[in-house]
């Protein structure tokens, strides 16, 4: 850090009780100075020698010997250090006083036309030759201006510090010889320090110290005057952020003053698009809700994430909600109204982008040929699964969510699957149509072989459903895609997908067979605690259970002759015996077919 020692001469301040401050000299004092709660016995002729203000009000004073000034710049402290300057004693300035300083020795008039090499003179010398050419000093100066406000701003205090702050930001890596925070300049390797490349965003940590309002105008003065990329500047937004903002309660904060912050931040992000994370824009709009900033900040947020919100993870979106009105835990309204969002962008692609959902810019940027839609599809899947832990979660917005994305192109199913099963596993209490709405939203025969495994041996699932996957993984060891089901087994099948071909996972879905593959082994080990053909046991008895109502229906509505129920029949139960064969042992398919 920078300094400047003024004078020569031995400090002779002193206290005498508590708020008297004197100069212990031989010669008696003949002047009282109060500033603020403390009285200073000093000398007229040291003072009133460079400073005009104290030859003002001496002049007024009516030979009084008492002089009170409350308002100086800086109180006692600033005033202590302009009388030792005046005295010649010694006083040390740095990056921390200087400002009050300067401000003080303005309010007292100490100019050059009062005595030449006067303390603004100095002290301007000092600001120009040293401090602005300091990085750290110049934040730290920066910093300290806010508390003397308008005085700062109107000796040009504040704007240097910016004009020196963003030219030094915006200098080229290559050329940075300075310390900054987290030094990853240099290193030491067997004793010798060796220079390493210095990153583009070396300056984010340091400006993190500043004060909102302060830091906003760094970054827009790097902005105006400044060549600075935008992917940059989205950085330093990041860390700042992160450092300055507490997320996911507000108990024992400040709303008021971190809804500035988040506000603020929101109206500094770039423009163009993915200069930020959409992992970080959700982020902030974590805070924007936990600290009720207004709609207007929420509202762009919302529309910077539907922008880029295939790129977003699940975790990005397990917004806590905030909502008094609401005993649910995932913010489930949030995401619906980001897909809604994503869904608008889509839709108004070509257009002149005039929806209030979405910016003009989203709008002609939209292209699926990344496979956005895909993406988004699969995420919430990914988030449909992990909000479904949530037992107070609501069917309708699990269910709405899931058919905002259903025509989605996937190339697996499985991520519905296991949102689906998630969500029966922690509501037990559904009803038989409450299990059969959920069910329809997923396409079994899009199901992977993992998957289709484990809804066969999941009780959890209406019966239908499992004779649905059966039939299907039938067809497709038969190398058909399109099995002639009974009519009671096509009613089950959603809109549209009878007749699809059947489809396996890819690499973008291994994370969701591994999870099942997971869930499959607890299924396994649970079903086979009570013998070790447990588990076949429970398959055979589910398609015999299903197959008896489907004949017994058959028989009542007199669909077809005797002779053709016969044959019907049979067939079935060849099918049923393939299906068993696939799925269980010999023997329990033997029992089955006895049975039947």
């Amino acid at each position: 850090m920078k300094f400047m020692k003024l004078g020569s001469k031995p400090d002779q301040f002193q206290t005498d009780v508590e708020n008297i401050r004197y100069v212990a000299t031989e010669l008696a004092t003949d002047i009282v100075i109060s500033v603020g709660d403390v009285k200073f016995y000093v000398h007229k002729f040291p003072l009133l020698s460079k400073s005009s203000l104290l030859q003002k009000l001496v002049a007024n004073n009516n030979d009084e010997s008492e002089i009170d000034i409350q308002d100086i710049p800086g109180g006692p402290e600033a005033f202590e250090i302009c009388a030792k300057f005046c005295y010649g004693m010694v006083a040390t300035l740095n990056a921390y006083n200087v400002v009050s300083v300067r401000c003080a020795a303005e309010y007292l008039e100490m100019y050059e036309a009062v005595d030449k090499g006067n303390l603004i003179y100095k002290i301007d010398v000092f600001l120009t030759s040293s401090i602005f050419r300091s990085w750290k000093d110049s934040i730290i100066v920066l910093q300290t201006t806010k508390a003397f406000l308008p005085w700062s701003e109107e000796l040009k205090i504040v704007s240097q510090c910016l004009d020196s702050i963003a030219g030094r930001a915006s200098t080229d890596p290559s050329r940075v010889d300075w310390s900054y925070t987290y030094d990853r300049s240099k290193t030491e390797i067997n004793g010798l320090r060796k220079q390493l490349t210095v990153p583009r965003d070396w300056w984010v940590e340091d400006l993190c110290e500043l004060h909102i309002d302060l830091y906003k105008r760094v970054i827009l003065t790097i902005r105006t005057k400044e060549k600075m990329s935008e992917n940059i500047i989205g950085q330093s937004l990041k860390a700042y952020t992160l450092k300055r903002v507490p997320f996911f309660t507000t108990k024992g904060n400040n709303v008021t003053k971190y809804s500035n912050v988040v506000e603020t931040i929101i109206s500094l992000l770039p423009t163009e698009k993915n200069c930020v994370s959409c992992g970080f824009l959700l982020k902030l709009l974590q805070a924007a809700i936990i600290y009720e900033c207004g709609e207007p900040g929420r509202a762009k947020l919302l529309r910077r994430i539907a922008g880029q919100l295939e790129k977003a993870s699940v975790g990005d979106l397990m917004i806590r909600s905030s909502n008094g009105d609401t005993t649910s835990v995932c913010d489930v309204d949030v995401v619906r109204e980001l897909v809604e969002r994503f869904v608008m962008r889509e839709q108004c692609a070509g257009t002149d982008g005039s929806n209030k959902f979405v910016d003009e810019i989203m709008c002609k940027d939209f292209s699926d040929a990344d496979g956005s839609k895909g993406k988004v599809g699969r995420l919430v899947d990914g988030y449909l699964a992990e909000a479904a832990r949530d037992s107070t979660l609501p069917l309708s917005k699990f269910v709405g969510l899931a058919q905002m994305v259903s025509g989605f192109p996937r190339v697996s199913h499985d991520g519905i699957y296991r949102a689906v099963d998630m969500y029966l596993k922690e509501h037990p209490s559904l009803t038989k149509s409450e299990k059969k709405q959920i069910c329809r939203l997923m396409d079994c025969k899009k199901l992977s072989s993992v998957a289709c495994a484990h809804v066969v041996q999941n009780e959890r699932l209406p019966l239908r459903v499992v004779v649905q996957v059966l039939f299907f993984e039938q067809a497709r060891a038969a190398g058909s895609s399109t099995p002639d089901l009974p009519g009671p087994v096509r009613s089950l099948l959603p809109r549209g997908s009878y007749g699809s071909s059947a489809t396996t996972t890819t690499s973008e879905e291994d994370w969701t067979s591994e999870e099942l593959q997971g869930e499959l082994s607890s299924l396994r080990l649970g079903n086979n605690k009570g013998g070790v053909d447990n588990a076949d046991k429970v398959t055979a008895k589910k398609v015999k259970r299903v197959f008896s109502r489907m004949w017994s229906n058959k028989e009542r509505r007199g669909e077809t002759s005797e002779s053709d129920t016969s044959a019907s029949t049979s067939g079935e139960i060849k099918d049923a015996a393939v299906v068993v064969n696939v799925k269980t042992t010999n023997r329990t398919q033997k029992k089955l077919l006895e049975a039947k």
